[in-house]
């Protein structure tokens, strides 16, 4: 049994200026092999067969042989406690089918923890089983501040919002909540963009590809395959603003998005630490967009400016999915993007005042080869010792490729503290990281509330992996997990706090976590920042810095006799 801290300044007990860019500097040599220090092995997982057993499958229709754009996008999940009994749950956004006439969607499944490690599939109770559309991602946020996270399914011909009713089931509330959204849409991340306290919503949209808009195409083996993103016009994505009252403004044409796109990851973020929320689009083959909030809710793109549009060549690259880190301890967000074979995945550097350097090659990350076509992406602790890592899911979008298999190997790529990553053997690990899929989703969240942040992988056409983290539990290495995790409760901000971020200052210097809206591809990780591995003895303070502008400061005197097994919840109201 594990107790909350109860924290001096409003804490619940419970179970749980960017004013312009410039040009950035030059990137530097990639250091020597010779100064490279040995990938530990720190790293440990446990594929969870019980879950293997319920058999989730993203369906992407390609048994039919249409040989169609819409089969390679694949499915994410949303992880989220959407019942609030303390228990991690998922959504699993279902697919589809393709034929010659016809575009059909299957259910989504919605996986209820029941006990620790025991899921039921509460779709059907939950009255979640309709599928209005072939569907693609899970977007999780408390649309209605209500206190219950709500659903949002994206796919091709629309979006579907399933309001959660608090009472174990959800109910279809699109059309009553204007969100109206007819195009293809891939990912999707929630925000407060114009700082009135209410969600708002952007949703990434892809090409323009249609039954109508079908060519045939040969892939890079010459046989029939599906046709290249090149081969289609990219979509304008789409922002909705919320009123307040559950109902949603279709806002696009008034706040400065751009319209050319092909976009398949976002992530809000407040990327320049100005208090407002910005957004982050990985467009396929097309430059990548930086969206500025000014803090009210318009927005300047910016990307080719501040250094995120492109890669270290100047080439814009055929992007999925994004994540937020800050991987060298500047307490700066950095931004990392998967990108497709023959290019380098993307590491931004945030040098501040909004400008970001590519630094893949400085960070080793050329080093992977050129044989991944990454997908989804999340940064996080997974060892304990102080720095994120990031996972990797990787697969093929063709049938033929030249060179590479169409079911790869995930990744899990090892922070060695120097600006440096490495990757983990895969012999050393499980599950996607050690048997090739075609993966698309990934994300993090601490499913057995042990403190470890876990890993769930969704694959096309083959089961989706939930990978515990023992990390640190079966060695003699001084290992110092589980730590502390946080989650935040905004009240002059939205419910979630989405684009807070929060300081950890500790004995071995500072810690920096931050919470972002939408990320990975197709998903949405646990809503929550932790640090593993961090004893409460070594805490000096905690600062959150909220949506808005405002912080809080916190002192854990109390914390090492509060918290019990090495972990510590902490749930943190924001003041008024």
């Amino acid at each position: 049994m594990r107790r909350q801290l109860v924290l001096p300044v409003m804490v619940i007990i419970g179970s749980w200026g960017l004013s312009g860019c410039g040009r950035p500097p030059a990137d530097v040599p990639d250091p020597s092999a010779s100064s490279r220090p040995p990938v530990s092995s720190n790293f440990r997982f446990a594929v969870d067969s019980q879950f293997d057993q319920r058999d989730i499958r993203y369906h992407n229709g390609d048994h039919s042989k249409q040989y169609a754009i819409l089969e390679s996008l694949g499915g994410g999940v949303g992880l989220v406690d959407f019942d609030l009994d303390g228990r991690l749950d998922a959504c699993f956004p279902g697919g589809g089918e393709i034929t010659d006439q016809t575009v059909l969607g299957l259910p989504s499944r919605l996986l209820r923890q029941q006990t620790s490690g025991q899921f039921t599939d509460v779709a059907d109770l939950a009255r979640m089983s309709a599928a209005a559309h072939y569907s693609h991602g899970c977007t999780i946020a408390d649309f209605n501040n209500d206190g219950f996270a709500d659903f949002l399914i994206t796919g091709y011909g629309g979006i579907t919002l399933w309001w959660n009713l608090g009472d174990g089931t959800v109910t279809d509330g699109t059309q009553s909540a204007n969100l109206l959204d007819d195009q293809w849409s891939s990912s999707a991340a929630a925000g407060d963009f114009n700082g009135d306290g209410v969600p708002d919503l952007y949703v990434a949209h892809y090409v323009n590809w249609s039954l109508k808009n079908h060519p045939p195409c040969n892939g890079p083996s010459g046989d029939r395959d599906v046709c290249p993103p090149r081969q289609f016009e990219g979509l304008a994505d789409v922002l909705f603003f919320g009123r307040g009252d559950g109902t949603f403004a279709n806002v696009t044409g008034d706040v400065g998005l751009v319209s050319a796109g092909k976009g398949l990851g976002v992530i809000a973020v407040d990327a320049d630490l100005d208090g407002d929320t910005d957004l982050y689009v990985a467009n396929d083959t097309v430059p990548n967009f930086f969206y500025v909030n000014d803090g009210s809710g318009h927005f300047r793109e910016d990307g080719l400016a501040c250094g995120l549009a492109l890669d270290d060549m100047s080439t814009p690259n055929g992007s999925m999915g994004v994540a937020v880190t800050d991987y060298n301890a500047d307490r700066l967000p950095d931004l990392w993007v998967t990108n497709y074979e023959e290019e380098l995945f993307g590491l931004y550097k945030n040098l501040g005042q909004g400008i970001f350097q590519h630094v893949s090659r400085r960070a080793g990350l050329n080093r992977l080869g050129t044989l991944f076509v990454g997908f989804g992406c999340v940064a996080g602790d997974f060892d304990g010792d102080g720095d994120d890592d990031v996972a990797v899911a990787n697969g093929h979008v063709v049938h033929h490729p030249r060179n590479a298999p169409v079911a790869q190997l995930s990744l899990l790529l090892e922070n060695q503290g120097q600006g440096l990553f490495e990757r983990v053997p895969a012999e050393t690990l499980v599950g996607n990281f050690a048997e090739p899929s075609i993966g698309r989703g990934v994300a993090t969240g601490d499913f057995n509330r042990d403190g470890r942040p876990d890993l769930l992988f969704t694959n096309t056409n083959s089961p989706a992996r939930l990978l515990y983290n023992r990390s640190g539990m079966d060695q003699a290495n001084g290992s110092k997990l589980p730590g502390i995790r946080l989650r935040l409760i905004g009240t002059q901000a939205t419910r979630d706090a989405i684009g807070a971020w929060a300081e950890l200052q500790t004995s071995t210097g500072t810690h920096a976590r931050y919470l972002s809206g939408g990320g990975s591809y197709l998903s949405t990780s646990e809503l929550v920042m932790s640090w593993p591995g961090m004893t409460t003895t070594e805490v000096r303070k905690l600062t959150v810095h909220w949506p808005g502008g405002t912080s809080s400061t916190h002192t854990l005197t109390d914390a090492a006799t509060a918290a019990q097994d090495g972990l510590l919840n902490l749930t943190l109201v924001e003041p008024q």
